[in-house]
């Protein structure tokens, strides 16, 4: 069978600056990403014929988790839109799913891709689970929050450290172990000039961070930002001819086939929907986790990577410990070259799209002073989402 994302690309890719404290207006921010990724594909705003963004956005919100809508990038860019769409189950990497399927069905030819992020332009963050368990409706205490809310346990920092200990307790993962991943991955920031957090980390300085919830201290939980990320999915035969050389969208996956919309009851708990979107994914290519030149991976706690890997065939189960051991295997001159950008844990919570536009980055040989040297990246993996929301990208040269 020959699947329909084969025949797509990324054709181009934008990212705006990424601020810490409130500095830009994170609309503005989107609107800097999507003008940078049309430009960088040598298209011009009136051949964007489709858009897709996750989650959605409300008409007129300009900060917070989604701060650019269709609406309001479509008006503000003149796009000409055959088609749009917002989804959600391949989590970041569901504007990309959906618009290989609308490319594939003739819809559009090239479809812009955007995350928004302004968490930190409103000062909210961190603040609504306190309000959810106030009583004050800032997030509605229903569906699975309800069997949450009597414990005490609003955040995904939580939910998420309860898959880490039950994992790292049946296979004999050590926090030590752990480490290697923001240690490293704190070093790849020192090369990217967009990153919040660039100095070095060491082992004393990990081991002895504020514990947010156990086994996580602060420096396994991901960066709250303002920035924005966009990338253009285009039909491959119409991308040949622009200015870019086309990335290849090699295969997809996405998937919660085991109790939709819940982070604790699956049956193989601790195992989460990336299971079934790495699942999918390599079973729509003849490519093998021993082909993968550099990893671009979902970090929005230590865990969830170790966890992907896993879930990748990249290592077996409950050894992705000793994989990551010491940093040397995840480094940039390392077998897997792990978030060359920094990740989430550095370079700040771009929320998965960024390990996109990274991956074509290495994958164009444009990284910088991060760029991957002791081999041609021909082939990279990403990975985005935890819990109940999963999606995975493998990305070739051709």
């Amino acid at each position: 069978m020959r699947y329909a994302e084969k025949e797509m690309c990324v054709s181009g890719i934008g990212q705006s600056a990424i601020y810490r404290k409130p500095t830009e207006w994170p609309f503005k921010l989107a609107l800097d990403a999507c003008e940078e990724a049309i430009a960088d594909a040598g298209l011009r705003p009136e051949d964007i014929d489709g858009a897709s963004c996750w989650p959605s956005g409300e008409v007129g919100q300009s900060t917070g988790f989604a701060s650019a809508s269709i609406a309001d990038v479509a008006a503000s860019l003149g796009l000409k839109l055959n088609w749009h769409s917002a989804g959600d189950m391949a989590a970041q990497l569901s504007p990309i799913v959906n618009a290989v399927g609308a490319i594939a069905a003739g819809m559009c030819n090239h479809v812009l891709c955007w995350r928004a992020m302004g968490e930190r332009w409103t000062p909210s963050y961190g603040v609504a689970a306190q309000k959810m368990m106030a009583g004050r409706a800032a997030i509605p205490v229903e569906g699975f929050r309800e069997f949450l809310a009597p414990y005490y346990a609003p955040s995904a920092a939580i939910w998420f450290a309860c898959h880490a200990s039950t994992h790292m307790t049946r296979y004999g993962i050590t926090r030590e172990q752990m480490a290697a991943i923001p240690i490293t991955l704190r070093r790849h920031a020192g090369l990217n000039p967009k990153a919040i957090y660039r100095e070095p980390l060491t082992m004393d300085e990990y081991m002895n961070g504020r514990m947010v919830c156990t086994p996580f201290t602060i420096y396994d939980c991901d960066v709250p930002c303002d920035g924005a990320t966009a990338v253009i999915v285009s039909r491959l035969d119409v991308a040949r001819d622009l200015r870019q050389k086309p990335v290849i969208i090699e295969a997809l996956g996405c998937g919660e086939y085991d109790r939709m919309d819940t982070w604790l009851g699956r049956s193989d708990y601790p195992h989460m929907a990336m299971h079934d979107a790495a699942k999918m994914m390599w079973s729509r290519t003849d490519l093998k986790p021993k082909d993968i030149d550099t990893g671009h991976i979902y970090d929005g706690f230590t865990f969830l990577t170790m966890s992907w890997l896993e879930a990748l065939g990249i290592c077996g189960e409950g050894e992705s410990g000793a994989f990551i051991e010491g940093g040397q295997r995840i480094a940039l001159d390392g077998d897997l070259p792990l978030n060359t950008n920094g990740g989430q844990l550095s370079e700040g919570r771009m929320h998965g799209l960024s390990h996109l536009y990274e991956a074509v980055l290495q994958l164009r040989g444009q990284a910088g002073a991060r760029q991957v040297t002791h081999k041609t990246p021909k082939v990279s993996v990403v990975g985005n989402g935890g819990g109940s929301l999963g999606g995975a990208a493998l990305l070739r040269t051709e």
